[in-house]
């Protein structure tokens, strides 16, 4: 190999360790976030109150995009992978108020 494509064979090793290390850290993120959003689930389960909250989710759609913006993120794609996450929290909640 030459030393160009060795160089960038190394270049592309160390970029995909990085990726390995920020994939960990997001799904033990996420673990750790839904591990509240159950004890959230449980409160108002057994408060009898309703399984989502439109204004707290509007009101954290709109923090995720700004946050999106300032990590140069782009805030459609955060404002989807959180819904996505509402949608599973309020599945969730629906789950344990059955």
């Amino acid at each position: 190999m030459t030393d160009a494509v060795t160089r960038a064979a190394s270049l592309l090793k160390d970029h995909r360790d990085s990726i390995d290390r920020l994939d960990a850290i997001l799904v033990y993120t996420l673990g750790e976030r839904f591990k509240h959003t159950q004890s959230v689930g449980q409160l108002k389960a057994e408060h009898d109150l309703p399984p989502s909250d439109p204004a707290r989710e509007a009101q954290q759609i709109a923090r995720l995009e700004q946050l999106a913006l300032d990590a140069n993120l782009d805030p459609a794609f955060a404002k989807d992978f959180l819904n996505f996450i509402i949608r599973e929290v309020i599945q969730h909640h629906n789950k344990q108020k059955s």
